[in-house]
């Protein structure tokens, strides 16, 4: 799970899949494509709506998305335009470009294809990211 700076997105996206997929079997992580918040833990925001959900997010820790991240990872989704392209530039091959996915492109009827910053708006704008990611980590869910 890719967002810029990996406080808020990535981190709810990141607990909302694990708590959606079994643990013995997957592992999910999150990373920015910055290095703005690396050892910072989620937005107080983030954490208060996933706790609201159930999904305690708040032992997360803000890292930067490096190119190892290619061989360790199956699968990349990205939060935005601009992370997915940040995330290809730093691909190798074909193999690497293919395993990066906008979170938010599904099959299911939908029109916004990403997943909005919250960071500068208001509680919520953090619900409303909650439910988009919910409803888009269970679509991959189902098909991991």
């Amino acid at each position: 799970m890719v967002c810029l700076g990996n406080i808020c997105r990535s981190p709810l996206a990141q607990g909302i899949m694990q708590s959606k997929l079994n643990a013995n079997t997957y592992y999910v992580d999150s990373a920015g494509t910055s290095n703005y918040h690396i050892g910072d833990p989620p937005d107080q925001r983030s954490i208060k709506v996933g706790r609201e959900n159930g999904i305690d997010i708040s032992a997360q820790m803000g890292r930067q998305f490096k190119v190892m991240d290619f061989d360790d990872f199956d699968h990349i989704f990205v939060m935005d335009e601009s992370n997915y392209e940040n995330i290809l530039a730093l691909a190798r091959t074909k193999a690497d470009e293919q395993k990066v996915k906008l979170i938010l492109n599904t099959n299911e009827d939908t029109s916004n294809h990403t997943v909005p910053d919250p960071y500068h708006g208001e509680y919520s704008d953090f619900k409303n990211v909650y439910s988009l990611l919910d409803k888009a980590c269970e679509y991959w869910a189902k098909r991991l």
